[in-house]
Parts: structure tokens; C-alpha cells; sequence
């Protein structure tokens, strides 16, 4: 697979994110939405950091069972609760990502939702890759 990240300098400069991705591959995986759940099925983490760190490590997770690395994300859309919360939390929310998927940033989005399927959770994240 090859990714191609575009940033084209008429737009802001991208922090986070990449405003587009170019991916060529054999395979698409699309990763359904993920929460801060535990192995049991209970949210886990009280902070939207924590939570976020849990949902990311979840949906890299079916990322890795299906055969894929964070680099191969092409999109991922990020549900909250609270995007003012999201925003105070942007530079820990940011170093969990780098932490945990590195700096291949994917297309994305921030959307803000009333509620969850689960009320506890916070955040949830989704996206599709392309594989090889």
C-alpha cells in the first residue's frame, strides 16, 4: 500500500491531521466505532484523555487483527460529547495519537454528539484503512 498525505498550502496548515489521503492498496478495512470498553464491556477512564487513549488503542486493535499498522488509516472521525472539553484536551489528546499511532496523520474529523451508544462514553473513533 502507499499513502500519499496531501496538505495543499491555500488551506491551514494541518496540526493532527492531514486534509487529505491518497491511498492506493488491494484491501479496504473499515473500523467500527470504538469506545474506552474493556474486554468486559464496561467504559473504563473518567477523563476524556483516558477514554480517548482506551477508544484509540481499541480501534488500532481491530486495526492490527485485521491485518493493518496506523499508517495504513486513511480516515478516522472522531465523535465527542464535548468538543470544548476535546479542545482543552487537543495537545494530551494529540501526544496519546503520536504515542500510540505516530505521526502518519490520517484524513479526520471532530463531530460533536449529543450522546453515545453507551452513556458513560465520551469519545468514540472510526475510520477506514487500505492494506496492501
Amino acid at each position: 500500500m502507499s499513502t500519499e498525505r496531501v496538505n495543499p498550502p491555500e488551506l491551514s496548515p494541518p496540526t493532527g491531521f492531514s486534509h487529505a489521503v491518497v491511498a492506493t492498496g488491494s484491501r479496504v478495512v473499515f473500523l467500527a466505532g470504538q469506545t474506552a470498553l474493556d474486554a468486559d464491556g464496561k467504559i473504563v477512564g473518567d477523563t476524556l484523555p483516558e477514554q480517548f487513549e482506551r477508544a484509540l488503542a481499541n480501534l488500532l486493535s481491530a486495526l492490527r487483527a485485521a491485518g493493518g499498522t496506523p499508517a495504513d488509516l486513511a480516515r478516522v472521525t472522531v465523535y465527542a460529547t464535548d468538543v470544548a472539553a476535546y479542545r482543552v484536551h487537543a495537545r494530551e489528546l494529540g501526544g496519546l495519537w503520536r504515542e500510540l499511532a505516530g505521526r502518519d496523520y490520517p484524513a479526520m474529523a471532530v463531530v460533536e454528539v449529543v450522546r453515545l451508544w453507551d452513556e458513560r462514553a465520551m469519545v468514540e473513533l472510526d475510520g477506514f484503512a487500505v492494506l496492501p
